[in-house]
């Protein structure tokens, strides 16, 4: 049986994990068993790191919409309660880009809620 040395494969395979380490310090960036370790940790850190923008996102569009309720007279956990009573299905997202892109379209919309709030 012929004996298979995978040198072309194995360089390829190293200098692509080193070419993904650059920027690194030290033996990080140019010692193969230490740059993989790096690697897998900074890989583990950009998946946590996506779900932590989204979350931070999530509670930067909340204060926007809290801030632009109380302008209205009305917090932001009766806002969404009146919404959910008159059966308005926006996403937090959109009523963000509404308070600051729009006011007149929001305000409509904080009308709607509070009318949603008093019915009950």
């Amino acid at each position: 049986m012929v004996r298979v040395t995978r040198s072309v494969a194995r360089k390829r395979r190293i200098n692509r994990l080193l070419k993904q380490a650059k920027g690194f310090v030290g033996d990080r960036k140019n010692h193969h068993r230490l740059t993989r370790d790096a690697l897998m940790k900074a890989w583990s850190y950009a998946f946590k790191g996506r779900k932590e923008k989204k979350r931070c996102m999530k509670s930067i569009w909340i204060q926007r919409i809290n801030a632009a309720c109380r302008c209205h007279g009305i917090s932001y956990s009766k806002f969404i309660d009146g919404l959910t009573q008159a059966k308005i299905e926006i996403d937090r997202k959109i009523l963000s880009s509404l308070t600051n892109d729009d006011p007149k379209a929001f305000e409509v919309i904080v009308d709607k809620a509070k009318q949603a709030l008093e019915a009950v």
